[in-house]
């Protein structure tokens, strides 16, 4: 497959579909009828993060975007077990359920990684392929300063607070959107910290590699060699899943489906032309 610019793709569908943990919200681009690419963001993140890629994608997938549980126009709500990674995994399964999407690829940016990795382990069959972008491994693998310590008094934070929070999350002197900035500052404080405990805690429980290597899903790995969140190596633990394919991007940081889209584009497309399914 190639990349496409195409400007003559249907206009992007929004809506919020009423599930279990509360409402969710969801974008759709490109034909209903193409194989399905889901695309789940990551912590502090929402579909948005996408937009880059979603005119490279769409041409010849149904790209499906979600604002998970806590982000961006979904609910928020103050406690439950909905923030917890397991949770996110059943609730984008019945999204997919609700759009009437039996099979999908799904690719998992950060730990966006996570809820998709529980997509597979709770609803195997809705996933052919599965494409991690800059997904930590294990918590050994973490390198990034801990820039979280806000005062939760002073939240939301100032716009240089946000810049220096997201820092690690770009390659050196990238320059960070200004609508990111905003997203980070409506985000609540408790889905913030909800989601960052989450992860931590579905990692801590066992890595993903190991979590991966029995599930049978063909796996594409890709990483920026310039992260500053999770040390680039460790993209190399993800060899003991049987068949997966390690890609890394020269010059990328924690975050190339911004840094570099066309490049991480081009990776996918790959991917998927391998494990396409309607």
């Amino acid at each position: 497959m190639t990349l496409s610019d195409n400007p003559h793709l249907a206009a992007t569908e929004c809506s919020v579909l009423p599930l279990d943990a509360g409402d969710i919200h969801i974008c759709q681009d490109g034909p209903r009828d193409a194989p399905a690419l889901l695309l789940v963001h990551g912590s502090a993140a929402s579909s948005t993060s996408w937009e880059l890629l979603v005119p490279l994608l769409a041409a010849s997938h149904h790209v499906i975007r979600i604002d998970l549980l806590g982000h961006g126009l979904s609910a928020k709500p103050l406690g439950g077990p909905g923030y917890d990674v397991a949770e996110q995994g059943r609730t984008v399964g019945q999204a997919l359920d609700r759009l009437g999407v039996r099979q999908a690829i799904v690719v998992g940016h950060s730990s966006g990684g996570y809820s998709a990795t529980a997509l597979v382990e709770s609803r195997p069959e809705l996933v052919s392929a599965l494409a991690l972008v800059n997904t930590g491994p294990g918590m050994d693998a973490y390198t990034a300063p801990d820039s979280f310590a806000i005062d939760p008094a002073h939240w939301p934070p100032t716009d240089e607070q946000i810049r220096l929070l997201a820092s690690s999350g770009f390659r050196e002197g990238y320059e960070i959107p200004q609508n990111l900035v905003d997203e980070v500052r409506e985000l609540p404080l408790h889905a913030f910290g909800a989601t960052l405990q989450a992860s931590t805690a579905y990692l801590t429980e066992r890595t993903l590699p190991e979590r991966l290597k029995g599930l049978g899903k063909p796996l594409q790995v890709i990483f920026g060699d310039q992260d500053r969140r999770w040390r680039p190596a460790s993209a190399a633990d993800y060899e003991v899943v049987p068949g997966a394919r390690i890609a890394m991007l020269p010059g990328a940081g924690h975050t190339p489906i911004l840094e570099e889209p066309r490049r991480t584009a081009e990776l996918l497309l790959e991917f998927t032309g391998l494990h396409t399914t309607r």
